[in-house]
């Protein structure tokens, strides 16, 4: 009898909404979980639920906002829970401004997080699945990464550049055996309605809720390693917000 395969992911924003919902998931299928958030107190409440389902979980405190950190940090999480085969690019912020009254340190911050420390996850983790031949990176874009919304302008920049960095990462990694998938929610019933970044008045009984979209996260990982699902476009029943 062959023994299962053991699978490491490393989930980004995994405090609350999507990543914490993802993680749980992952942790009942019996993947291995590296946390990453701010809040490591919170991360480690998540960590301990995971590890009833009987899988290793580490909680990691980082900021992802200061970009020029991330790869090192990255890499030292990956050396030191071990190999990471599943890289969950989850963390990220909403914003609401019409672009005409958008600072430019709030533009900034926005790419940042959004786009520039995904591409910062990613190369952290890049070298040890080329090594192996093989690993699966999902990036939570948005249905903002396929269309534009008013007043939503920076953010919609930030996940369509999420869209093409997905979809240029693909192209580039995959003679390497590694998948890439662009998730794109319509709207999720997360804490990020309530941040204050967000200014928007939505009957949220109506969004997705977290653990549909980890549901699709899972599928998206658990494909045999043949397959791939490139861009996955998942909405609520009523359409988009």
């Amino acid at each position: 009898m062959t023994s299962p395969i053991e699978r490491r992911a490393l989930i980004t924003g995994a405090s609350s909404g999507i990543g914490k919902a993802t993680a749980l998931a992952f942790a009942k299928a019996g993947i291995h979980v590296a946390l990453v958030s701010r809040s490591h107190d919170t991360l480690e409440t998540i960590a301990q639920q995971a590890r009833a389902s009987g899988v290793e979980a580490n909680a990691y405190a980082l900021d992802l906002a200061k970009v020029e950190q991330v790869h090192e940090q990255i890499d030292t999480i990956a050396a030191a829970f071990g190999p990471i085969d599943i890289l969950v690019n989850n963390a990220g912020m909403g914003y609401t401004s019409p672009l005409v009254s958008t600072p430019l340190t709030e533009w900034q911050q926005v790419l940042d997080l959004n786009l520039t420390s995904v591409f910062q996850c990613v190369q952290g983790v890049l070298p040890g699945m080329r090594e192996r031949a093989s690993g699966t990176i999902v990036n939570v874009v948005s249905i903002a990464g396929q269309q534009v919304f008013p007043n939503w302008g920076a953010y919609c920049v930030s996940k369509f550049g999420l869209m093409a960095l997905s979809k240029a990462l693909a192209a580039e990694e995959r003679a390497y055996g590694i998948r890439v998938t662009a998730i794109c929610p319509g709207a999720v019933n997360t804490p990020l309605w309530d941040t204050e970044t967000v200014q928007a008045d939505f009957d949220r009984a109506t969004m997705l809720t977290p653990e549909i979209v980890a549901e699709s996260i899972l599928h998206v990982v658990m494909l045999p390693q043949q397959a791939v699902i490139e861009e996955l476009t998942l909405m609520p029943h009523g359409g988009a917000f």
